[in-house]
């Protein structure tokens, strides 16, 4: 159970990726009328870009999902070049054809949304997780769940304020984002170490 747990940690992983890159995608599909005529076909191309990266990404990340953690630990180092990959296109996109600021705000009020939405998602799972164990057991998992639902509520609360700020560049909107899917990270592996302890015969 220690290993399955483990692949929870991988798998929120993933699938926070992959949700961020299909709201940026679907954001900037649904504003790629406003793109300037000059710029279309550069703009289209780019859609095109991220879509194959996203692909690639999700066949890796389905290939992989009943693999071990050890073959996991080696797929995230890749995964991760993918996914910075990613995101420098969605820069080169709003550096090159995307300056527009209600586009980037829109784009960052999806990607936010999605994030957000992982974090609960991911405390849930944990959540439904936990309750299958014996009540002594949950403390430091419900500890953990509590402490992750705290800190989606405080990502909120930030990106809330963010997009209060219409003059905020695409740097700064996704520097945010950057900061809470760290967090995330963060809290989605202390929050599956615990549940690895509980699940310890140790415990």
């Amino acid at each position: 159970m220690p290993e399955q747990s483990s692949m929870h940690f991988y798998l929120n992983w993933a699938k926070e990726r992959l949700d961020e890159m299909d709201a940026t995608l679907a954001s900037l599909e649904a504003k790629a009328s406003q793109v300037r005529a000059d710029s279309k076909v550069r703009a289209n191309q780019l859609i095109v870009d991220l879509k194959k990266q996203r692909d690639e990404f999700q066949t890796v990340v389905k290939a992989q999902a009943e693999v071990g953690e050890t073959t996991w630990r080696r797929t995230k180092t890749e995964l991760e070049a993918q996914w910075k990959v990613f995101e420098a296109q969605v820069k080169t996109y709003f550096d090159s054809v995307g300056k527009q600021i209600e586009q980037q705000q829109a784009t960052f009020r999806d990607v936010a949304a999605a994030q957000v939405k992982a974090w609960r998602e991911a405390a849930e799972k944990l959540h439904a997780s936990a309750g299958k164990m014996a009540a002594e057991k949950r403390t430091e998992i419900d500890t953990a769940v509590k402490q992750m639902k705290a800190e989606a509520s405080e990502a909120e609360a930030r990106f809330q304020k963010l997009k209060q700020v219409k003059d905020e560049s695409w740097s700064a909107l996704s520097a945010a984002l950057s900061e809470s899917r760290t967090a995330f990270d963060r809290a989605n592996q202390a929050s599956w170490d615990a549940f690895k302890r509980a699940m310890s015969p140790n415990a």
